[in-house]
């Protein structure tokens, strides 16, 4: 399974030679070590702080190796050796298919419990921190809220053809929407979909941040994004005549996806001990603000504030789908986005 994913960056591998030579041989079961690591698929900038602070609280030392979702990859890799404590990662799906392929440790502390069980692993190896929305953006300037899709199946219409953009196939928030849309629709209809927007698509790019980008300068009328990059969008200090709308709502809609960005305590790591009071650290009320409100995502803990920009899910029909539902076919996913013809990378 693990083949499946790009080969490591140098950067990664000289990371890993480091930590290696370096990282404490105790065992963290008994807490003889004041160090913790930490791979994080996610953007240094959102998870630093959080470091920072756990620092100043606990005294302890973390070194932060700071990637994308090939330290999937990299965690299968190490599983006879574990060099790592925790990931970080911006998918669930990510999460539970490591947990499936036991690389995962179980977690039973009570503090996680905060977290809503649609949002977290049933043995606790992984929990949800932060939720993401899968909307579309649009650039008010070049189309109207009533002729923006209303559902993702409209993405299909021949109508939108060239005038719109999607990430890459391998992108992770695209490779869990469709893992959802497989629950929901089915192989046969989820493929028809992939194939029939990967055609209508006027940019398929590397990232979101590409497409928010593209809306806001008006080289596309929409794009699917999650939610904080129409936050991100708005902030900026041109091309920002943006909105959006959260599709498939209503008595016959399936809601939208949300996604969670969380974390993993990784089976074997050096440093279980500190790593669990590190999981701890992170679902207190402190920490879920100052991570959701960086990030412009919403917080998982019921009565956190919600950032100003970001709808609370209250607010909205979301999908009825547990994501620890995704991981088993998270590499399914993949395989049927390349048989759609949607390629796993921009070339």
């Amino acid at each position: 399974m693990a083949s499946r994913f790009k080969y490591l960056t140098l950067s990664v591998i000289m990371f890993a030679l480091v930590v290696t030579g370096c990282s404490p041989q105790s065992d963290g079961a008994k807490g003889e070590s004041d160090e913790l690591v930490v791979y994080s698929a996610r953007k240094e900038q959102f998870v630093k702080p959080l470091i920072d602070a756990f620092e100043k609280e606990s005294g302890m030392k973390v070194k932060l190796m700071a990637a994308d979702e090939t330290l999937v990859n990299k965690i299968l890799e190490e599983k006879k050796n574990p060099q790592a404590d925790i990931f970080f990662s911006n998918d669930t799906g990510a999460l539970e298919y490591l947990r499936i392929e036991n690389a995962l440790a179980p977690n039973d502390s009570d503090k996680i419990q905060v977290i809503d069980e649609k949002y977290r692993a049933d043995d606790g190896s992984w929990v949800g921190l932060s939720a993401r929305s899968r909307i579309f953006m649009y650039n008010k300037d070049l189309i109207s809220e009533k002729d923006v899709p209303q559902t993702m199946w409209d993405l299909t219409d021949p109508k939108y053809k060239g005038k719109f953009a999607i990430t890459r196939g391998g992108n992770g928030s695209m490779v869990a929407q469709v893992a959802a849309l497989r629950a929901q629709w089915g192989d046969k209809k989820t493929k028809e979909w992939l194939t029939k927007v990967k055609d209508n698509a006027a940019i398929i790019t590397d990232g979101h941040g590409d497409i928010r980008q593209a809306v806001g300068a008006g080289e596309v009328e929409f794009g699917l994004v999650n939610n904080y990059y129409f936050h991100q969008q708005l902030d900026e200090p041109k091309d920002n005549h943006v909105d959006a709308v959260y599709p498939d709502q209503g008595k016959d809609g399936m809601g939208v996806f949300v996604n969670a960005a969380g974390v993993g305590l990784i089976k074997g790591g050096p440093n279980q001990t500190n790593a669990k009071k590190f999981i701890d650290f992170l679902t207190e009320e402190e920490q879920q603000k100052l991570f959701s409100f960086e990030s412009k995502e919403i917080p998982l803990v019921e009565g956190i504030e919600t950032p100003p920009e970001a709808k609370p899910l209250s607010e909205y029909q979301v999908m009825e789908l547990p994501l620890k539902e995704i991981g088993p076919v998270w590499v399914d996913a993949k395989k049927l986005i390349e048989e759609s013809g949607l390629d796993l990378e921009v070339k």
